[in-house]
């Protein structure tokens, strides 16, 4: 049988990125969405002989709600864990447990074969490099300032908040993070976040911006004003059920993928190098202390970025 595109992109997922080593065992989790991607990790895994096993579940409704029980718990039990469904698992205390037994586990949030392919095609020790150099910056960094030509024009505090590179090299115990993946991000400290930020690129749950961008004014590291178009609305919609913990500035990241593309799938389009992605809600899995069961991230592009005033990035060129 011929090899897929696909295929090639799971052994990277298992070898590469995961370091999955003999005698190690494999846990697929799908959603009947995802199971083209969730089976063909899972054939990989067994082609390269690891003891693996594939679990199909129903999708979820959001980002950040809890699996099973019975999912939550086999995933305490394996070495290595992918997870490709149609909504995050990647801030659920599920994932968080596993990775506290030392399971290294990737997430595959609404991940397509399209963008499987193409995002699992970079050079991830390049792409490891430039994100532990940007983690170098932010872990010194007390207040970052980020402002673009869409009207943003943000500043958040950082102080004694640990960044976290998502490298796409999850090989020590407990490591996990998306696939494909290339972003350095790190939780603001909560209620110090202020100014207003343009999402004109994608926000999760929604897709590309097509009409107005969505504009975010943000007090006290609260969102307090969500204005544009259609899009807009249905974020505040999104967001309501949440109450105030929704709206928190949760995170600040920067993506180093160079092969990453604004394809309206967050998975991607937050790892696209030259962009800058600020997130609402759950903060909990990066360090911070908002646990809310939604996180949702919005794409910003042409950002400049300044790091206790110095400038890290123009215009969307990465000056590090």
């Amino acid at each position: 049988m011929s090899v897929t595109k696909l295929d090639k992109s799971c052994k990277i997922a298992i070898i590469d990125c995961m370091g999955a080593k003999e005698g190690e065992t494999i846990l697929v989790i799908a959603d009947e969405n995802k199971r083209e991607i969730g089976y063909a990790l899972y054939k990989t895994a067994r082609k390269l002989n690891f003891e693996s096993l594939y679990v199909e579940m129903k999708p979820g409704e959001i980002n950040g709600e809890e699996p099973p029980k019975y999912v939550a718990d086999l995933m305490k039990k394996f070495d290595v864990i992918f997870v490709p469904t149609t909504k995050s698992y990647t801030h659920t205390k599920a994932r968080r447990n596993a990775s506290a037994k030392g399971a290294r586990v990737a997430t595959f949030p609404g991940i397509t074969v399209d963008s499987m392919v193409r995002g699992l095609s970079a050079d991830y020790h390049r792409i490891a490099a430039l994100s532990l150099k940007l983690k170098k910056q932010f872990d010194k960094t007390k207040v970052a300032r980020i402002t673009a030509p869409n009207g943003t024009d943000i500043t958040l505090e950082l102080t004694g908040r640990e960044s976290i590179p998502s490298k796409g090299l999850f090989h020590k115990k407990g490591e996990s993070g998306n696939l494909p993946t290339g972003e350095t991000f790190a939780a603001p400290v909560e209620g110090t976040t202020n100014g207003v930020f343009v999402v004109d690129g994608s926000m999760a749950g929604i897709g590309v911006i097509k009409d107005k961008p969505i504009v975010i004014e943000v007090e006290k590291g609260y969102a307090t004003k969500i204005t544009g178009g259609a899009q807009a609305r249905k974020l505040v919609k999104m967001l309501e059920p949440y109450g105030k913990k929704a709206r928190n500035i949760a995170e600040l990241g920067i993506g180093t993928n160079d092969k990453a593309k604004l394809s309206g799938l967050l998975l991607e389009d937050e790892k696209v190098l030259g962009t800058v992605h600020l997130a609402l809600g759950n903060n909990k899995s990066m360090g911070g202390k908002i646990d809310v069961p939604i996180h949702l991230d919005g794409v910003i592009k042409k950002p400049t970025v300044y790091f206790d005033g110095k400038l890290i990035m123009k215009n969307g060129k990465l000056l590090v």
